[in-house]
């Protein structure tokens, strides 16, 4: 090789490397050629689905671009709700009308195009979550419809769309305070609960972390168990008010039963128990038959029972009726409430093993501390009506009935 010639690396060829140039982004361009494909088929979704499933369209980039031409007719301004410079076109979501046989073939038309695309549910998440957060900022009309749309996605079980992704957004302060979440909330129930049942709208509330806060949908002011039952009363929820009533008295319930759990576990005087109880009757409107049933559970869950020692069982449980039977006293005033405690003990002894052969003594022990009557437990042994286990504890408590009888003939 002569001193001029360069060297090279004979049979060896040198790769450049490649560079990935992203495409630049142009929602623009892929809302007008969504919008077209609308214009072309004249709104007709049949036709415009077939057109979408056939075309090239970047879905995956445009997801939620795709999703604002679906309820806006066109491209919204990143981050609002108002329109964006583009075509449009008239057959969107919103600019039907605000009845539900206008608003399904485009929920329907939405089903068949996640099928095909399912990733772009989180497109359909994002855009829903941005217009319910602006609710403030459509028209009323544009409201109800934005409610029926959303009831009837529910209702045809829209594929993978989460309710959190509908109740949480709607929870901003400003809006509640308003009053627009409550009124979007309630044409929402109402449209759903026309093919649906009430047990499939707490479904979709307990799946939303909303079944227990619904009062968080009306304004601070509102938020009483009253205005619940008034607003929702007037708007023909009936059965969603009564619902709701239970799961309030549910609540206080359970809030009574922790406090006097905590009081007679750590045996507190008995004037501060009774106390507790009148204060929680009071607050919760209990009535009595409900009082004598959460006194007996509440007795017996404070119990600290033996795994084995069945006799141990029997003593820790007469001594509980002792200790608390003025308690019970104080509350079982009338022979319905006796026979009512009984029938309470009975299921309770039926349906927990360590306590079913401890329904004898137990009886005896209420009768001992003046808390039955005799009347009401012979009432009990020849009408009593509760079915569960009555064959077993009336055999069981013959001997103590035959003496209660003996007793009275003598008399």
């Amino acid at each position: 090789m002569s001193s001029k010639e360069k060297p090279t690396l004979g049979g060896q060829r040198i790769k450049t490397r490649k560079r990935n140039i992203a495409a630049p982004l142009d929602p623009a361009a892929f809302a007008d050629a969504v919008v077209q494909i609308y214009l072309d088929n004249a709104g007709d979704l049949e036709l415009i689905a077939k057109s979408i499933e056939s075309s090239d369209l970047n879905f995956s980039r445009y997801g939620d671009t795709f999703f604002e031409v679906v309820f806006t007719g066109g491209r919204t301004q990143p981050g609002t709700t108002k329109p964006d410079e583009g075509e449009r076109h008239p057959y969107s979501i919103l600019d039907c009308e605000a009845k539900r046989e206008q608003i399904l073939p485009s929920v329907i038309y939405i089903q068949k195009i996640l099928r095909r695309r399912p990733f772009l549910i989180k497109n359909l998440e994002n855009v829903m979550r941005r217009f319910l957060q602006s609710l403030e900022f459509f028209e009323d009309n544009e409201r109800i419809k934005l409610a029926i749309f959303t009831a009837l996605a529910f209702s045809q079980k829209l594929s993978g769309l989460p309710p959190e992704t509908v109740f949480q957004p709607l929870l901003k302060d400003n809006l509640v305070g308003k009053g627009l979440v409550l009124t979007f909330i309630t044409d929402f129930f109402k449209e759903y609960l026309i093919d649906n049942s009430l047990d499939d709208l707490i479904s979709i509330l307990k799946r939303g972390k909303m079944e227990d806060n619904l009062l968080d949908f009306f304004p601070s002011g509102k938020r009483s168990a009253e205005a619940f039952s008034e607003h929702f009363t007037k708007a023909g929820m009936a059965s969603l008010v009564e619902y709701n009533d239970k799961k309030i008295f549910e609540v206080k319930v359970k809030e009574m039963k922790s406090a006097l759990t905590t009081q007679i576990s750590e045996e507190a005087d008995l004037s501060e128990v009774t106390e507790t109880v009148k204060q929680h009757v009071k607050d919760a409107k209990l009535p009595e038959i409900e009082v004598v049933r959460i006194l007996w559970d509440v007795l017996m869950d404070a119990v600290q029972w033996s795994g084995k020692n069945q006799q141990q069982n029997v003593n820790l449980a007469l001594r509980q009726v002792k200790t608390w039977a003025k308690l019970l006293n104080t509350f079982c005033t009338s022979g319905k409430l006796e026979l009512e405690l009984l029938y309470k003990v009975q299921v309770q002894c039926y349906e927990d093993t360590k306590l079913m052969k401890l329904f004898p003594e137990i009886v005896r022990s209420l009768y001992d501390q003046d808390v039955l009557a005799e009347d009401t437990i012979l009432h009990w042994f020849r009408k009593g009506t509760n079915p569960k286990g009555r064959q077993s504890f009336v055999k069981a408590l013959e001997p103590f009935v035959k003496w209660l009888e003996e007793a009275e003939e003598e008399e």
